[in-house]
């Protein structure tokens, strides 16, 4: 499994011969809407750090034949998309996407709560990767690769360590990081190293890639 940061929460998994791609937003790299032969373009959830509509036209235009699979309310605002759901499954070449949960993480009490699909990306014989979106509030069992949102308006750091800890992987990277500040990062990572538990705990930058 070859996995590569695209900026913020975009993820592109490349396993048993499928080119996963997973929310696109608006702070993902320019790159992330150059790609080509994706067999899949995964959007958790509505928010435009995970779904940039102003720039995926170009990237869905290049990308034809990919399947688009976005969470229930994201789906019902774009056309030519599925819906995806809890303990769904999607088969995408060799690889098999299962939706997990339903919400996103509460930001404030007088915010409406969103949806939110994360996903499992498993294949034969590969690790299996974990993409929550925008939540710890659901904890899939044998993950073995978890994109761990570092940091964000719904979250705090007790939070992140317990969620990664409950999560239990042998590898894990950040998403959901360009909101904290260059002087403030270390100290959210130094917490992880110290307190989540996780032996493989990958500090990868924004373009940052993993052969697993």
């Amino acid at each position: 499994m070859d996995v590569t940061r695209f900026g913020h929460a975009a993820v592109l998994v490349e396993v048993a011969g499928a080119r996963i791609l997973l929310d696109p937003g608006n702070f993902s790299t320019a790159a992330t809407f150059e790609l080509t032969d994706l067999d899949a373009i995964v959007v958790t959830h509505q928010h435009p750090d995970h779904l940039d509509r102003e720039r995926v036209g170009p990237l869905l235009a290049a990308n034809p034949s990919a399947r688009l699979l976005a969470e229930p309310e994201t789906a019902a605002t774009l056309e030519g998309w599925e819906s995806t759901a809890g303990d769904a499954t999607y088969e995408i070449g060799g690889a098999t996407l299962t939706g997990v949960g339903s919400r996103h993480a509460e930001i404030l009490p007088t915010i409406p709560r969103v949806g939110n699909v994360g996903m499992l990306v498993t294949a034969p014989g590969e690790p299996t990767l974990f993409h929550p979106g925008d939540t710890y509030e659901y904890r899939p069992e044998d993950v073995d690769i978890l994109a761990l949102p570092l940091s964000a308006p719904w979250a705090k750091l007790s939070e992140t360590v317990e969620f990664a800890r409950a999560i239990a992987p042998r590898t894990a990277f950040p998403i959901h990081d360009c909101t904290v500040s260059e002087a403030g990062y270390g100290i959210y990572w130094m917490q992880l190293q110290n307190h989540a538990g996780i032996d493989d705990l990958q500090r990868l930058p924004q373009d940052g890639a993993l052969n697993l």
